[in-house]
């Protein structure tokens, strides 16, 4: 359990948000706050609730994402394994976001199908 400085406890739902959008045969998942060890359940259950409808493509949105922790990347190559052959995944992270620098540094850019923008990963 996580308490701060007031004696309150952290939720997970707290520290990340996730907004399923649909668009088209597209589901995008609007991931906003930090992804760490707490809250990425919270994406994870974004994820399988989004692949639950079978889309033909599934986006995940990091562009408002301050944190990624290892455990994010984890939930994110996850989703591109539950996806199987039916739906294709990409993942928002812009040019010049911490998000897209830690996924070149891990050499993970390409196989997550990373997009610099939303409109991008939607047509892309």
């Amino acid at each position: 359990m996580i308490v701060t400085a007031d004696g309150n406890r952290v939720r997970p739902q707290d520290l990340v948000r996730v907004t399923a959008h649909h668009s088209g045969g597209a589901v995008v998942l609007a991931v906003a706050g930090e992804v760490d060890l707490l809250s990425s359940p919270v994406l994870s259950e974004g994820v399988t609730a989004a692949l639950a409808d079978g889309p033909e493509l599934l986006v995940i949105d990091l562009s408002e994402v301050s944190f990624l922790a290892s455990i994010g990347i984890t939930v994110l190559l996850e989703a591109r394994r539950e996806a199987g052959t039916g739906t294709r995944v990409r993942v928002v992270a812009p040019e010049s976001g911490v998000v897209n620098r830690t996924l070149q540094l891990t050499g993970l850019h390409e196989a997550l199908a990373v997009a610099a923008t939303r409109e991008e990963a939607l047509t892309g």
